[in-house]
């Protein structure tokens, strides 16, 4: 089962940029995966500066991501590729001339069979109880090494595959439920994780964009506000170079008023200085 789904799988979590498996991945901030060097070549390129995009929703960003590797997939894309290892390229036990692809494994024969040689699993009642998996190379690896069966209970005390011998000697008394039922939940929880972390990624996004905004609002205040200050003060420096030139013709022109003033007085005071010495004189001449 876990092989079947890794064939489906492994598709989905592939790099949009080189089209092969996820090596190393990162996620950036709008939530898609790319390896760690495809998008460090992507966004190296000389004509992508600021503002870095996503190569698939050509979402921008003002400054280029932190790239951090994305422990969860780089988890899941090792047992994908492992398993997918374990399904390429199986040929069949039976085949004596020329190998064909096998299809299926049987648990109970140890071998695997192409889809000629399957039917008579399908056919025969003597095999038709036979446990058939995907085609895998290492078909021992699902065969209990105590027992010689195959492993089709998970325990789930002791995390691991055990037989139905295993069940009732070694693992007696312990929860345990079917492979096929724990892979299925071990599925929905991956989902789950998987849904989580989309939705972690978005609020930190989110909260990304709440934080640039503030700080774009933050600097388009300040300008504003240092705008309001520099026209305040060429306002204010104009009023006051306006009023000094202003008591400055006031000073000169009660300095023309005065001076003009002192100078009339000044002459009067020549003429009546004139006048007393004649009037001195012709005293002076009469007495």
């Amino acid at each position: 089962m876990a092989e079947s789904a890794a064939s489906q799988y492994v598709d989905q979590f592939s790099c949009s940029v080189c089209l092969d498996p996820l090596k190393e991945p990162v996620t950036i901030p709008c939530g898609h995966s790319y390896c760690m060097s495809c998008i460090t070549d992507y966004w190296g390129q000389k004509e992508q500066g600021p503002p870095y995009r996503c190569p698939q929703c050509r979402e921008s960003f003002s400054q280029r991501p932190l790239l951090k590797k994305n422990t969860l997939i780089a988890e899941m894309m090792e047992t994908l590729q492992k398993t997918s290892l374990q399904t390429a390229a199986v040929e069949c036990d039976v085949c004596t001339t020329e190998k064909n692809r096998a299809v299926k494994s049987c648990l109970q024969c140890l071998a695997s069979f192409c889809q000629t040689h399957l039917q008579l699993h399908y056919e025969s009642p003597a095999f038709m109880k036979h446990k058939l998996v995907e085609a895998s190379r290492n078909i021992q690896e699902n065969i209990c090494h105590s027992h010689g069966k195959p492993l089709e209970i998970y325990c789930q005390e002791d995390h691991q595959c055990i037989c139905n011998l295993c069940m009732i000697d070694s693992h007696k008394n312990h929860s345990v439920v079917s492979v096929d039922s724990e892979w299925a939940s071990k599925k929905k929880e991956l989902k789950e994780i998987k849904l989580a972390c989309q939705k972690l990624i978005q609020e930190r996004e989110r909260g990304q964009r709440e934080i640039s905004e503030a700080v774009k609002s933050f600097k388009s205040s300040a300008l504003e506000t240092m705008e309001d200050i520099e026209k305040v003060f060429t306002e204010l420096i104009c009023s006051l170079e306006k009023k000094h030139s202003e008591i400055k013709e006031q000073i000169r022109a009660q300095e023309k008023t005065e001076i003009d003033r002192a100078e009339e007085l000044h002459k009067h005071l020549d003429q009546e200085l004139t006048e007393l010495r004649k009037r001195q004189a012709r005293e002076l001449r009469n007495f």
